[in-house]
């Protein structure tokens, strides 16, 4: 007997847990992803609409400015955050 999908995974539009996708037609959010840590699963929605992050690796000195002012803001130098929060996400797809 095969196993039913998750109705959190179709109704976000995504392929599995923890596979962020873009969602260019959602008024304010830019990505969406069924986060699953452990047995807690949680569907998040994260990143401003329109706003490109400065990478991985920024070249500009305004790449450079907007990435660490944006670290700050967001509390970066907690260096273990859960998946189930945006914060953690943010980081990984856009920063």
């Amino acid at each position: 007997m095969a196993k039913k999908k998750d109705p959190r995974l179709e109704r976000a539009g995504v392929s599995g847990y923890n596979k962020p996708k873009r969602t260019p037609k959602h008024p304010t959010k830019s990505h969406v992803v069924v986060a699953k840590e452990g047995d807690k699963i949680k569907l998040i929605r994260f990143g401003q609409q329109g706003v490109r992050g400065a990478g991985k690796n920024p070249q500009t000195k305004k790449d450079k400015a907007r990435r660490k002012s944006y670290y700050a803001r967001h509390n970066a130098q907690d260096k273990n955050p859960s998946k189930l929060s945006a914060r953690y996400w943010s980081h990984k797809v856009k920063w």
